[in-house]
């Protein structure tokens, strides 16, 4: 197996495609098997151009990729480097024997209803349950219908990991683009809507952290009475009942100052996906935008549908909180696992609202993860939306950094 990765932050689309194609072609041994490209919004006026330009420079059977406000890649060997707002081209190509490829490209029309059988989804994915698939996804923001198909695809599918993200731009009023080639669509490389994608099955493991930046404040609530996606009453950890806002003003008062001022502006919520386990920590909660308040009767909104007898906990998002939740995530992967030798590379889903802006400083999720997962390729690129899962189902997230690790699933020890 190998998985390269080339990178260029060259301004020309020619150079640039010239630059990676002759990196990939210096390192890769026989023939390649897939691309994954991403290509910074800075080159948004020649998306149509970009996949006639690569294929005729580096024939490959199989491309998937999208444009994204800021580009993941490699510097060189061993340094990863993150590209925001700048033009930058990030090509990786893999060779994959005894891995089946299905790529595909689904519509909102395309989606079958939600009550439809899981045949329906595997039908359209053309994929059968048995051969065990995960999926790379890459989805326009605005018309992709993503948390139906994440919904459906969970169904049809509930052991695949899903990971990906919706394409991006750096500037208003620029489109985001998807690309796609199966092999036989020559005349439609550039796509505007809908989700690409590719299913791997056989003799490849997928893995996934999701890293949603937050740490916990104060106690676990649960939920007494809720509608749709807001919040009307709840209790404390002593059964008292109480509107969701009195408790969450008690919770503030008690907080320190620095956390009290962060409350004001970077204050979430986490719902426990797990009903049944006790323990929760790190990873158990999925992380949701609080969306509102009515004063008049103390409830709260929730960026999600909220069902009676849910827990919940209010989290705080900073740099500190993001990094010390990413290197949690990473540890404990790391401490699980027997082997790395066998791991190929990595793709990173990075919110916009992460990286520099956030942590002020350059690549440092892309580095942390190589800190604990070494000497293997990551690309990436920053979303508009990050896919991956919590807790056995796959969502939607911001401000979150998901990671795809790849490995032969023959010779992975756990």
């Amino acid at each position: 197996m190998q998985w390269i990765n080339a990178l260029s932050i060259n301004p020309s689309l020619e150079k640039a495609i010239d630059e990676v194609v002759d990196k990939i072609k210096s390192k890769l041994d026989g023939n390649a098997d897939l691309g994954i490209i991403f290509i910074s919004s800075a080159f948004a006026s020649d998306y149509p151009r970009l996949m006639p330009i690569l294929l005729d420079k580096l024939p490959l059977p199989c491309v998937i990729g999208c444009g994204g406000g800021g580009i993941v890649g490699m510097k060189n060997d061993y340094q990863p480097q993150e590209i925001e707002g700048n033009p930058a081209l990030s090509l990786t190509v893999a060779s994959l024997p005894d891995v089946e490829i299905t790529p595909f490209h689904i519509i909102p029309d395309d989606l079958p209803d939600l009550d439809s059988p899981p045949s329906a989804w595997c039908s359209m994915i053309g994929v059968e349950i048995q051969k065990e698939p995960n999926f790379i996804l890459l989805s326009d923001p605005f018309s992709a219908k993503i948390n139906e198909l994440l919904e459906g695809l969970d169904f049809a599918y509930p052991g695949a990991v899903k990971i990906g993200g919706l394409a991006s731009t750096s500037t208003m009023g620029v489109g985001s683009g998807l690309f796609y080639y199966d092999g036989s669509n020559s005349d439609q490389l550039f796509r505007t809507e809908g989700t690409v994608g590719i299913a791997l099955t056989g003799n490849i493991q997928v893995e996934s952290i999701v890293a949603q930046g937050c740490r916990p404040i104060g106690e676990t609530y649960q939920v007494t009475k809720g509608q749709r996606n807001v919040i009307l009453e709840m209790s404390d950890r002593e059964g008292k009942i109480d509107s969701p806002l009195n408790l969450l003003r008690e919770l503030i008062n008690s907080l320190s100052g620095e956390d009290q001022e962060l409350a004001q502006y970077a204050l979430f919520m986490g719902i426990a996906r797990d009903e049944f386990k006790l323990e929760l920590g790190a990873g158990d909660f999925l992380i949701r935008n609080l969306v509102g308040v009515d004063p008049k009767y103390g409830a709260i909104a929730v960026g999600d549908k909220i069902r009676t007898g849910q827990r919940i906990k209010f989290h705080l998002r900073d740099a500190k909180a993001s990094a010390d939740d990413l290197e949690t995530l990473l540890a404990t992967y790391y401490n699980n696992k027997q082997s790395l030798d066998q791991t190929i590379g990595a793709l990173m889903f990075s919110c916009l609202g992460r990286g520099e802006g956030l942590y002020g400083k350059p690549n440092f999720d892309s580095q942390l993860f190589l800190d604990y997962v070494t000497d293997i390729p990551i690309a990436g690129f920053f979303c508009n939306g990050e896919i991956g899962p919590v807790a056995g189902n796959t969502f939607l997230h911001g401000y979150t950094s998901v990671f795809g690790i790849f490995s032969s699933k023959d010779t992975v020890i756990d």
